[in-house]
């Protein structure tokens, strides 16, 4: 081959490796933190992000922001993975998760200038993370469901500098009643908590119904509005003349002959209703559609029936009834009923809804947020399911944290304590991460329009003395006990953070190389340099790709 280079990749491929790859993909890794990081906290900023139809979304919820900004790179996309792990998980901190992965890779480039190496960096920043762990495990306060007062107060905190706020206590009792409606004794599953929204009113008009709204209505006229102390039944299926399986043709050669083929349809129909009679029913609801001749008979007999009715207010309406949802009619019997003190059609928002309500015991409820415009109406839903999540997590793992940047300042400090026991050039990485850690309380101060230099000194100087609670108030600036102010979060929002944004840093830490099947230049780029930009991330591009890496990959 003589000195002739040998080339494996096709003409089209791009690589960039060495530093330029990894100052590539560290520059798009903190692009994404700065653009969440300014709406951290009760001070926060909202963002608005326009689509190409022109759907606006205007929310300071960071896993929301990152996924409507359809990003194209894909060590930024590393990133934004964070921040649907962090809701995944528990709900909330999505932003903080998303900043300190962001600032520990600004802090890892530091240490790569000085010729560290990354997989030392590696090291160090795993050997933090779960020392960060462990302390935040020992600090954890104790909670149990019977903590009613604490519970509201994760709630509230939840719902700090979203849409919400102006209503945060009052959304945050609705918050806790429903949770607390919906825990089984060793579960908590939040998808029983129905969430409704209705444009008009204000938010202080939001409340909680403890049973099922079915966004449908009655499917004749002549059918009760409500009833009262009603028998429900469950049917999967369809209340019609049952159809061959086969392709048949029939010939008709005498008028009574499709008399009584029509006479026979309607036997069958008036026995359906004739079974649901028998077993005692007075509101049936059917998954699949309802024969007008079955309405009919129906109506008579004084029926509320609903048809199409969907597989998750199914399970919704067996859990608030105690019904048994049934797949053959010939099969219903009275044990598989359920019970509801209410059944009726309402009108909500201008929507005609049926309401199941006044059940035995309120497995399923239903939150009805309102708010004066739909943006709004869509931030306190963002807002609320936060705070659901964050209230789920806390009865299950029973543990929480104060707020307002002490968690991170005191692990700042133990860290750095913790380094110097750690051997070798690990320790300089354990340090950064210990530096890492102090963006939340210094981007909280920021965001707050404090001085942060100060506010970060007066936290330390607080938690050197011992007071491991102490935190920022962001409305006045001082340094308050976070625990006796009620400003609490769940411990595995925190430790769920740290996890994830470890991992996601260290990840983009050890990529070294760089090769993608075809052009790398941004997604929409008609033209310029075929080679790989050094500095990666570009601009945002309004709501398209980051830029660096589009398309291909």
């Amino acid at each position: 081959m003589g000195n002739q280079p040998m080339i494996v990749l096709s003409e089209e491929s791009q690589r960039t490796s060495g530093k330029d790859a990894q100052t590539m993909n560290i520059t798009a890794g903190k692009a994404v933190a700065e653009s969440v990081r300014t709406t951290l906290g009760p001070k926060g900023m909202d963002k608005m992000l326009v689509d190409s139809t022109g759907s606006v979304v205007v929310t300071n919820d960071g896993v929301t922001i990152l996924k409507e900004m359809d990003i194209d790179h894909p060590a930024a996309n590393m990133i934004v993975e964070v921040a649907e792990t962090q809701e995944d998980e528990v709900g909330d901190g999505t932003t903080s998760a998303v900043v300190v992965a962001g600032e520990l890779l600004d802090q890892a480039e530091e240490l790569l200038d000085q010729d560290i190496h990354a997989t030392t960096l590696a090291q160090g920043y795993r050997q933090a993370a779960e020392k960060a762990k462990e302390l935040l495990e020992e600090q954890a306060i104790d909670v149990s469901e019977d903590d009613r007062e604490v519970l509201v107060q994760l709630a509230a905190t939840a719902m700090t500098g979203k849409g919400a706020e102006s209503a945060r206590d009052q959304l945050a009792e609705l918050v806790v009643d429903a949770v607390s409606a919906v825990a089984d004794e060793d579960d908590v599953d939040i998808d029983n908590v129905s969430v409704e929204k209705v444009v008009g009113g204000s938010i202080d008009n939001s409340e909680l119904v403890e049973g099922v709204i079915v966004d449908k209505e009655r499917v004749d006229e002549n059918m009760p509005y409500a009833v009262e102390d009603a028998n429900v039944a469950l049917f999967d299926g369809a209340i019609e003349v049952k159809e061959t399986e086969i392709d048949a043709e029939v010939n008709v050669t005498d008028p009574d002959q499709l008399q009584e083929f029509l006479d026979q349809e309607e036997e069958q129909l008036r026995e359906y209703v004739d079974k649901l009679v028998d077993v005692g029913t007075d509101v049936v609801f059917v998954g699949d559609g309802i024969d007008d001749m079955a309405q009919h008979y129906l109506a008579q007999e004084g029926i509320l029936a609903v048809r199409r009715v969907k597989s998750d207010d199914f399970r919704r309406l067996a859990r608030a009834t105690g019904g048994q949802v049934v797949s053959n009619l010939d099969d219903l019997a009275e044990d598989d009923l359920g019970f509801a003190g209410s059944v009726a059609q309402k009108d909500i928002g201008g929507d005609e809804r049926i309401f199941v309500e006044d059940v035995e015991e309120a497995r399923s409820v239903t939150l009805i947020l309102r708010g004066g415009t739909e943006h709004v109406v869509d931030e306190v839903e963002r807002a609320v399911i936060d705070s659901l999540g964050v209230v789920r997590t806390t009865l299950e793992d029973g543990q929480v944290l104060p707020g307002g940047g002490a968690p991170e300042t005191g692990l700042a400090l133990d860290l750095r304590d913790f380094a110097d026991s750690v051997g070798g050039r690990e320790q300089l990485a354990v340090e950064a991460f210990a530096d890492a850690l102090e963006v939340i309380p210094r981007t909280l101060a920021e965001n707050a329009g404090l001085d942060p230099i100060d506010s970060l000194v007066d936290l330390r100087s607080r938690h050197d003395a011992g007071e491991r609670a102490a935190g920022l108030d962001a409305y006045t600036g001082g340094v308050i006990d976070m625990q006796e102010e009620g400003v609490v979060e769940p411990l595995r929002v925190k430790t769920q953070a740290i996890e994830s944004a470890t991992e996601a840093a260290v990840m983009i830490l050890r990529i070294d190389d760089v090769i993608a099947a075809g052009d790398l230049r941004a997604s929409g780029d008609d033209g310029g340099d075929d080679d790989m930009p050094a500095g990666g991330a570009g601009g945002m591009g309004g709501m398209g790709g980051m830029g660096g890496m589009g398309g291909a990959m």
